[in-house]
């Protein structure tokens, strides 16, 4: 990527992006600015790192004057700093989609965008000189408005939010996978359509490198295998074999069946068991292993004739992320009159092709020697 500068920064201040995502390996917002007889600035960044962007900004065009902004995704991460660069530079040009047009006004009421914005749509072209843009249409990827476009000459996918990732790019590891999983299905999850149409536009193009708004660029066999899990993710397949357990428990009795329902799943050979404590664990990060593997089981409390709350918030995150095609435990817990079991099927049942495996174990505030038994029977049905 010759031609190519990374003019984006690092936030690792930040404790939450999108106010409920800890990123405790900061963040990342990618811009670049492509050289040719036309420059072209791809994104800005973050208000919250806006003066080291345009501290960047300022010294790749040592004093030159760039020609055109692409704005591929309106959300404040990375465009909260265009109407700045409008007025720092009068002769540039906006380019974005026709739907982030109608957005403009939204974040910059009465800025004068009249005669300052070129709307691109699937199929149109921009000249750089040698270089030019193809946008691509990716609209609900994860904003309606969304673009991305493909640099013919470097061979280089500018990819908005896809392909992201949390973490800064200073704290980059060799694990792409583990943090962009937990940003995928936490973001675009519910998605998956929309992403298997961009990965087949995609596919007709000879790309040599992703620059995602988050995250490292993407070459050789990394992005690759990147295609490869995005591809898997979309389709709302299992990506590994296992068990994930997540458990609901008010003072330990859901806990201590939850946790021995693991120990039976290792016992009986399963490749993979996570037991998760949706009161302390990171919701985002179970959700996460909820999309990785094929089986689940939810166990919870009753509490005020329904289900212990951050069970029914962890299931509620599952149904608007389109969760789709896995297979279901249930272990409700109840002193007096269960009632969690209820609505947890309720609620799966509300999700498409997801099945329930018998038997739904109740257990009355401690497991005995008859619920040991049924977490075993139902161990034995979610692993055959």
């Amino acid at each position: 990527m010759n031609y190519i500068k990374y003019i984006g920064v690092d936030d690792l201040d930040i404790d939450l992006f999108e106010s409920q995502y800890i990123v405790p390996e900061g963040m990342s917002y990618n811009s670049y600015l492509i050289e040719d007889e036309k420059i072209a600035i791809m994104d800005t960044a973050d208000r919250r790192k806006g003066d080291e962007w345009k501290a960047n900004l300022t010294a790749a065009l040592a004093g030159r004057k760039p020609a055109y902004l692409v704005a591929h995704h309106m959300e404040p991460d990375h465009a909260s700093l265009i109407a700045e660069v409008l007025e720092a530079y009068p002769e540039l040009q906006l380019v974005c989609s026709a739907q982030a047009l109608k957005m403009l006004p939204n974040f910059w009421h009465g800025f004068p965008f009249d005669g300052r914005v070129i709307t691109v749509k699937e199929g149109d072209t921009l000249s750089l000189g040698s270089h030019t843009l193809h946008f691509i249409a990716a609209p609900m990827v994860h904003w309606p408005e969304v673009i991305m476009s493909y640099e013919d000459k470097e061979k280089v996918l500018f990819a908005a939010d896809g392909f992201g990732k949390f973490g800064a790019l200073v704290n980059e590891t060799d694990d792409w996978a583990c943090e962009a999983r937990r940003y995928y299905f936490n973001i675009c999850g519910k998605y998956g359509v929309q992403v298997q149409n961009v990965l087949k536009k995609a596919a007709a193009l000879d790309i040599q490198a992703i620059c995602p708004l988050h995250g490292p660029v993407l070459e050789g066999e990394a992005m690759k295998e990147a295609i490869r899990l995005y591809d898997i993710w979309s389709r709302y397949e299992p990506e590994s074999e296992g068990v994930l357990v997540a458990y609901a428990s008010i003072h330990g009795g859901t806990a201590k069946a939850a946790e021995r329902l693991g120990e039976l799943l290792r016992e009986k050979g399963a490749k993979k068991v996570v037991v998760s404590d949706l009161s302390r664990d990171d919701m985002a990060e179970v959700i996460e292993d909820a999309f990785r593997y094929p089986n689940i089981v939810v166990a919870a409390a009753s509490y005020d004739g329904g289900v212990f709350p951050v069970m029914h918030d962890f299931l509620y995150h599952l149904q608007i992320k389109n969760y789709q095609k896995r297979r279901f435990g249930i272990v409700e817990n109840g002193s007096w009159a269960p009632s969690a079991g209820r609505v947890m099927k309720e609620m799966i049942e509300a999700m498409k092709d997801c099945e329930i495996v018998e038997p739904m174990v109740t257990i009355r505030s401690r497991m005995k020697p008859a619920d040991e038994a049924q977490l075993a029977l139902l161990a034995d049905n979610l692993l055959n």
